[in-house]
């Protein structure tokens, strides 16, 4: 049985098609990328994706939704508020636990984050911030990610540690992308789309990003 399934799905917005007649499978396990232009449609697509199985999945969207006036290490413990109570919750956030810092810290320092673990979010930079909202999905521990362009605003070697964090920590991946060499590099499954439409559905394995510049043509 697929994780995910979409069949003949439209999604339209104000009179206009965002997605025209989807169909697809997604079995558990898979590492997929999302690529297209701007507009063509892939927020959409994994918004409907994520929606299917949000209960058992972790989100990195594109506002963050991140806490900027709580601390980096606030901000990730938040991936595990649901396992704790309303009391413990609140004395972690006037004093911090040990037990919860020490959860943490091996996360902030994969992500590079050790320094900034008590500084408030809107101290940081995008990258930065990008980071510890991918540090609360780590903590979550799900075995579902989903990523709308999650390392758009990070640096190329950051960019790489990430995304060897991100697959190591959960069995199936689904991100909308827009580096066709990180898509590439570090999933096994590319679904591209143009105008709203799927156009192609490839295994990564031998791809080269000149081999898509048709999604990106006008």
């Amino acid at each position: 049985m697929s994780l995910l399934n979409l069949d003949r799905k439209t999604v339209r917005y104000n009179g206009h098609s965002i997605l025209s007649d989807i169909s697809l499978r997604i079995e558990p396990g898979e590492k997929i990328a999302l690529i297209g232009q701007s507009g063509a449609g892939k927020s959409t697509l994994l918004e409907l994706l994520y929606e299917q199985t949000k209960a058992n999945a972790s989100l990195v969207p594109q506002e963050l939704g991140l806490v900027r006036s709580l601390s980096v290490f606030h901000n990730i413990f938040m991936g595990r508020l649901d396992q704790h109570g309303t009391w413990y919750n609140l004395a972690n956030l006037i004093k911090p636990f040990e037990a919860e810092v020490q959860k943490i810290k091996p996360i902030v320092e994969r992500l590079g984050l050790s320094d900034k673990l008590f500084a408030t979010v809107d101290q940081l930079s995008g990258g930065q911030q990008q980071r510890t909202a991918i540090g609360r999905a780590l903590h979550k521990g799900s075995d579902i990610f989903f990523g709308d362009e999650p390392v758009s605003a990070v640096d190329e070697r950051q960019a790489h540690t990430v995304m060897q964090c991100i697959n190591e920590a959960h069995d199936t991946v689904i991100l909308s992308m827009h580096d066709t060499n990180l898509a590439i590099g570090y999933t096994d499954r590319l679904i591209g789309l143009k105008g709203g439409e799927l156009v192609l559905d490839t295994p990564s394995k031998g791809m080269k990003a000149s081999d898509l510049d048709e999604l990106y043509s006008h």
